[in-house]
Formats: C-alpha cells, sequence, structure tokens
C-alpha cells in the first residue's frame, strides 16, 4: 500500500472513551480519522467505572446514551465518604444549591460494556477502527513534527501510517506523550497503585457511591454497576508494590476482610472478574500538543482517582480538541497549526483548572488521616457544603464555589460551634 493511501487526517492512538470521543467529533466534522488500539474489544480496564451526571450529556451528544441505558447502566444519586474516624459524609447531586446537571443521576457501567458501545459511535460517525494494533514508535521529519505512526500487527514488520495529526489517547502511559517528548512524572503528589474487580451480592449497595478513607492504607470505592454487580476499586499507596506483586488477588481480598465495616459486607459476596491492577498514578504532561501531535484524556494528565473523573474528562477531552484539531488540519502554515493546537491547551487548562485545584487538594486531604477525620465531621453537619462537592465532582457545579472564601472560612470553621448558613463567611 502506497504512503498517499494510508496518509489520514488524524490518527488517534487509544480506542477508550478519550479516543472514541475525539474520533466521533472530528468524523462528523469531515475528517479522515483512524483509531488504533492494541487491544481487541471488550477488553476489562481497570477503571471505576463511574459517569458523572454530566456525563450524560456527552453521551447523548455522542448518540450513546440510549444505548448504555439499554445496556443496564446502574444509576447513583450521590456520594457518601467515610472518613477513617467512622464520620461519614452525604453529597446528593439533586440538593438545595440549585445547580442541575444534564441528568439527575450518575451512571455506572463496566467498561467492557461502555468501550466497544462509544467505539460503535466513532465508526458510525465514519471514524476507521482498528484493533490488535499496538503503536511501537511516532514517525517525524526533519523539524522534528509529527507525521505518523509505526504499527505491529503480528509478527511482521513495523508497518507506518502517515496523519497530518497524531493525537494520544492511549491513558496512563501514554506511548504518545513518551515519545512527543511530553510525559512527566509528579514528585509532589503521593504515588498510588489501584486494584479493581467486582463482586455478585455485595451487602448493602444502594443508590449512593461510596469512598472509604483508611489511615495511611489507601481507601476503596463502592459503586454499583449493571445487573446487580458491584465495582470494588481500592487504592493504596505504592509502598505496597511489593506485596500486590507477590499476590495482587490475595493482598486485595485480605485488604477487604481487615476493614471491619466492609468485612460483614463481603463476607457473603462472590468476586466474578479478576482482580486487575493499575498505576503508579500522579503523571502529568508537560502540555498538551507537540508539532503535529495532541494528547486527550488520562494521556494529558491523571492525578488520584478518588473524585473518579477519568470518563468524564476523556469524554470532555475529545470534544474540546475536536474544533482545534479541524483548525489545525486546515491551516497553511506550521505556524497556523501549532498555534491551533496551543489554542486547544490553553482552552483545555482553562475549563479543567479549577477542578485540577479541587482534585489536587482532596488528594492532599486524603493523605492525611487527621485533616479528613476534621473536613468530614464539617461537611457531615453542613450538607450544603457537602451536596457543592459532590456537584463539583459531579462536573456540573462550577469549582469557584468550593473555593470561594466563604466556602472555605465555613469549612474550617469548628462543626459543633456553628451550623451557619453558607452565605456567612
Amino acid at each position: 500500500m502506497s504512503t498517499a493511501q494510508t496518509r489520514y487526517d488524524a490518527i488517534i492512538v487509544g480506542g477508550g472513551p478519550a479516543g472514541a470521543s475525539t474520533a466521533f467529533a472530528l468524523s462528523r466534522a469531515g475528517a479522515r480519522v483512524l483509531v488504533l488500539d492494541r487491544a481487541t474489544f471488550p477488553r476489562p480496564k481497570p477503571c471505576a467505572e463511574y459517569l458523572s451526571p454530566q456525563a450524560s450529556r456527552l453521551l447523548s451528544a455522542m448518540g450513546a446514551l440510549d444505548a448504555v441505558e439499554r445496556a443496564g447502566a446502574a444509576h447513583l444519586d450521590g456520594m457518601i465518604v467515610r472518613a477513617p474516624n467512622g464520620v461519614a459524609l452525604r453529597g446528593d447531586f439533586v440538593a438545595a444549591h440549585g445547580y442541575r446537571a444534564f441528568r439527575d443521576r450518575g451512571l455506572a457501567l463496566r467498561r467492557t460494556l461502555l468501550d466497544p458501545i462509544l467505539l460503535e459511535c466513532a465508526r458510525a460517525a465514519g471514524a476507521e477502527v482498528r484493533e490488535g494494533a499496538r503503536v511501537s514508535d511516532l514517525m517525524v521529519d526533519d523539524d522534528q513534527r509529527v507525521t505518523g505512526v509505526r504499527v505491529l500487527r503480528d509478527k511482521g514488520a513495523p508497518e507506518p501510517l502517515y496523519a497530518s495529526l497524531v493525537i494520544g489517547a492511549d491513558g496512563l502511559r501514554s506511548v504518545v506523550a513518551r515519545r512527543a517528548g511530553l510525559a512527566r512524572a509528579s514528585r509532589i503528589w503521593p504515588r498510588r497503585i489501584a486494584l479493581v474487580a467486582h463482586y455478585e451480592r455485595f451487602g448493602d449497595m444502594g443508590t449512593m457511591g461510596e469512598m472509604h478513607v483508611e489511615r495511611g492504607v489507601g481507601y476503596v470505592g463502592l459503586a454499583a454497576v449493571e445487573h446487580g454487580l458491584t465495582n470494588v476499586a481500592m487504592v493504596v499507596p505504592s509502598s505496597c508494590a511489593s506485596a500486590i506483586s507477590r499476590d495482587k488477588t490475595a493482598f486485595y481480598e485480605q485488604w477487604l476482610r481487615d476493614r471491619p465495616q466492609l468485612a460483614s459486607r463481603v463476607a457473603g459476596a462472590t468476586r466474578v472478574t479478576p482482580v486487575l491492577a493499575t498505576g503508579p498514578f500522579a503523571s502529568h504532561a508537560r502540555r498538551a500538543w507537540a508539532p503535529g501531535a495532541a494528547l486527550v484524556g488520562d494521556a494529558a494528565d491523571f492525578f488520584d482517582p478518588f473524585t473518579g473523573e477519568g470518563i468524564y474528562s476523556a469524554l470532555r477531552g475529545g470534544e474540546m480538541l475536536a474544533p482545534f484539531a479541524m483548525r489545525a488540519l486546515g491551516a497553511s502554515t506550521s505556524k497556523d497549526r501549532d498555534g491551533a493546537l496551543q489554542g486547544y491547551d490553553e482552552t483545555r487548562r482553562n475549563e479543567f483548572r479549577g477542578k485540577w485545584i479541587v482534585e489536587k487538594v482532596i488528594n492532599a486531604v486524603v493523605s492525611n488521616a487527621p485533616a479528613i477525620n476534621y473536613f468530614a465531621r464539617s461537611l457531615e453537619a453542613r450538607k450544603d457544603m457537602a451536596d457543592l462537592l459532590v456537584g463539583v465532582t459531579g462536573d456540573f457545579v462550577p469549582a469557584s464555589q468550593v473555593l470561594r472564601v466563604g466556602y472555605l472560612l465555613n469549612l474550617f470553621r469548628d462543626p459543633s460551634a456553628s451550623r451557619r448558613p453558607l452565605t456567612d463567611a
């Protein structure tokens, strides 16, 4: 096959939510798009599998929402967070603060069902999808501009594929980010490892997602997914890596049995999927573009899964990138192409900056038992504040609402001393 026959407008590396969203938007805009993924779908993926209430807008725009509902996605009304001292705060998505999401509830669906739905939407929009295709490297010209990728299929020689734009949607250890010189590990935030599996008959699961934070040993998130299954996503410090490497299943199951509030709930449950591991987390690209390339989703940044916002960010990132990518594809000079991708990076930072601050603060608090115990008491006493915070993590309340002075002063106020309205500073 000649170079002309294998040239695309955009090659997207990664067929998860970020890649499918980007492929859908670009194909709908008229671009010739190729999606490459090393996996064959459906494939298991360690993930909390939670979609925030506002994620439904993005699913609807892709034509995927009805299919997600038909697949049996569970509906979530909000979140409960239990601190190490046993104090539990509850935040509801529908609350008196007045903010409303596209849907009143969040959704939860296993990635083995969700990802094929999203990829089929990309195909229906006109994208070509190749599964079982591993990208081994980027190709660059004399000016170090990315011009395509090299793909390994079966045992043959690497196949060169050319594109005007290569988009990395390939997750935490993105080949595109590393080969383009954009990847870097965080030296500030704790490095953690996640272990995920699914259970039948996990006790006392309702319509709320749950987060159980333990002193110094990590946390576990619980959420109903489809057909009565429960996603049990555990996140522990990277200091546990040695024990996990010896036997991750034994480590995971013992960790649950050792938590008194979870032991009775897991005792009558049956684990129905293997324990999958991923991490360490805390990675961040220097920027989300390089000449001829762009990053979206976890390939661009991933701090910590506590807020469970990865799928929303992936879907929104693809939607956000598309108009800038189309502008780059239509530009006549390298300067204009780079300017378009820089515009995407700036827009992305502006939209997500407040949420990133909130995520980093939550990350720091979760790592400090006295801090989370204190703030849990404050938020237990002030449900209006808990509702706002959960709305921010649900992507429909502006982050500025929990970063403003009045909210922060009330958060630090002794919860036993006052229950003044949130507007009081």
